[in-house]
């Protein structure tokens, strides 16, 4: 293909009915019958797979058990006990590789219980009610700092606010919420869905949120340290890693990640605009959310590229099927070698082919050109470590993120970390709500000494 013509970039490619229908839910929720009829098939395992898959250890047989005695908000005890944001976790976990994946019906029968829709059915019984399963204990007099309101906050806050101790939760951004709220493809949760349950979280009283609140410019660590009895760090990855072809920015070109949280709080989807032929380059779930969105928004081919085979892939194999079934193309084995440009604006990529020698990337020397109106960058995020060094002493770093013990404390006194910044996380939605609700009793127990 030739990029030497001009960029088509448009807004409002699509009608309003389109657009209503593409960023409709992904997963429709069970109908009571329904979760009846699907929980019927959980075998109620005793030493059930499923609960050790899980990040959160919730006690699935229990919860699909109450699902079928007719008890869903019995079940949403249940399952918000273990993980506060069940709901949330329900639309965007990949359960195709946790519990679901374990589930002894997908080794005997290759169709899984679909414990994910389950779990939706019960939180959302429990959400629409109005009702909070869960009563602050008698105030302790304590104070707790959390920092940063992305899933790791929330649940950290959430747990500290039932065992009775006052929490003020700091977030950068203008909304509570971080990767639920600007980070997640629209169509996974429509709705609003991850202010309710934000506001469902805070309901149990006792925390107090200031936004626009950023560590290292607003506030500090070290100030957090003496006028808090302990600090909770949830500061998820606010960073890009940077992909330098050229020597001046080019328009038509953008990460990812920041184009997902515009679309996410956009109110009329037709103002955001969209190129008829979009490059996607990277192989993770943000690579795909953009893909399936720039596709949904109305381009006309949508190719995401990734470097290396399929296996060695981020997004599992339910988000690539899905991505394929959207029109997006993949392509594999290819890394981008130059932009190509017309007038300052992107209008082509071109990409060599690429193989592995002795475990390590090269390039073969083969190239091929992509026309593009619009190059989205997905090829990761980074933690931003600047923000802590106004402590006093120095928070210690592993390979770039938050050195955390199996409590979640760091190497400093009273503070506490969890979620994406932390060394060896897996940067999911569930792993961070782990972490925040580990990191939450730990800090209990310190405070009551």
């Amino acid at each position: 293909m030739s990029a030497e013509r001009m960029p088509d970039v448009a807004r409002g490619r699509l009608s309003p009915e389109d657009y209503a229908r593409n960023f409709a839910d992904l997963h429709p929720p069970l109908e009571r019958h329904e979760a009846f009829v699907e929980a019927d098939r959980c075998y109620f395992c005793y030493d059930a797979p499923c609960v050790t898959a899980c990040p959160t250890s919730i006690d699935i047989p229990l919860f699909i058990r109450e699902i079928l005695t007719d008890n869903p908000k019995g079940a949403a005890e249940t399952i918000l006990s273990a993980n506060i944001l069940g709901g949330m976790c329900a639309r965007v976990c990949p359960v195709e590789t946790l519990c679901e994946e374990a589930c002894v019906r997908e080794a005997a029968e290759g169709k899984p219980v679909k414990i994910g829709h389950l779990q939706r059915y019960a939180t959302d019984v429990m959400m629409e009610s109005g009702e909070h399963p869960f009563e602050r204990a008698a105030p302790t007099g304590k104070r707790v700092a959390v920092v940063g309101g992305g899933p790791a906050g929330l649940s950290c806050a959430h747990r500290l606010a039932t065992h009775g101790h006052e929490v003020v939760i700091y977030e950068a951004r203008p909304k509570i919420g971080g990767l639920n709220e600007y980070g997640i493809a629209a169509y996974k949760v429509p709705g609003g869905f991850a202010q309710r349950e934000v506001d469902f979280v805070l309901s149990v009283g006792g925390i107090t949120v200031q936004t626009g609140k950023a560590l290292g410019r607003d506030i500090a660590l070290d100030e957090l340290r003496r006028s808090f009895d302990a600090v909770f760090v949830g500061l998820g990855l606010a960073g890009v890693n940077a992909v330098t072809l050229t020597e001046h920015e080019l328009a038509g070109t953008r990460h990812a990640v920041h184009y997902i949280a515009e679309l996410r709080q956009a109110e009329d989807l037709s103002t955001l605009p969209v190129g008829r032929h979009v490059v996607v380059i990277g192989g993770g779930m943000t690579a795909i959310d953009k893909a399936v969105q720039a596709k949904r928004l109305g381009a006309e081919d949508v190719t995401m590229v990734y470097r290396r085979g399929p296996d060695r892939m981020g997004a599992s194999q339910f988000e690539r099927d899905l991505a394929q079934t959207d029109g997006v193309k993949i392509k594999y084995n290819a890394q981008p070698r130059r932009l190509i440009e017309t007038n300052g604006h992107v209008t082509g990529v071109e990409f060599e082919y690429t193989t592995e020698r002795d475990g390590r990337l090269a390039g073969t020397g083969r190239t091929f050109v992509i026309d593009a109106d619009m190059v989205f960058w997905a090829t990761g995020q980074a933690f931003t470590p600047e923000a802590l060094n106004g402590a006093a002493e120095t928070i210690e770093l592993r390979d770039g993120r938050i050195s955390v013990d199996a409590e979640r404390r760091t190497s400093l006194s009273r503070v506490w970390a969890g979620g994406d910044c932390v060394y060896g996380g897996e940067d999911l939605t569930v792993v961070a709500v782990e972490d925040g609700k580990i990191a939450a009793e730990s800090i209990n127990k310190a405070l009551l000494g």
